[in-house]
């Protein structure tokens, strides 16, 4: 525990985890389910955002006492130089795709789109979550 070996191993077992709904997600794409692939890789990108948020001493919760979403928690790793403006402006387009599949506006996204989610996603999380 004091050599921090345990949140090491946390952090692997994290990425472990996201990779395998990542790919779960992949499958679903290459079925010709992307809905559900949208949703699936939106919650990760919302996951990886609030432990990215937490290993920063950012809040993951709100006035109320609820859990941040994607936009607010994008808007502060933002404001705290954890990421460029252009990163930022990608994640609030994602958010945007997992909402519509989310909701059922199913007609306002693309199955490609998704397949470019599903990389930014992958990339996202190798570059911030290490």
């Amino acid at each position: 525990m004091d050599a921090g070996l345990l949140v090491d191993l946390r952090r692997l077992l994290q990425a472990d985890i996201f990779a395998d709904f990542l790919e779960m997600a992949e499958h679903l794409l290459t079925e010709g389910f992307k809905d559900a692939a949208a949703v699936l890789i939106g919650g990760v990108l919302e996951d990886t955002l609030r432990r990215l948020s937490q290993s920063k001493e950012l809040s993951v919760i709100n006035s109320q006492g609820k859990p941040l979403t994607i936009d607010p928690m994008n808007v502060g790793l933002a404001k705290a130089d954890v990421y460029q403006a252009l990163t930022k402006k990608q994640i609030t387009s994602w958010a945007d795709l997992r909402n519509n599949a989310a909701h059922g506006n199913y007609s306002k996204y693309t199955a490609s789109e998704v397949k470019e989610m599903l990389l930014f996603v992958q990339r996202f999380s190798a570059d911030f979550m290490q």
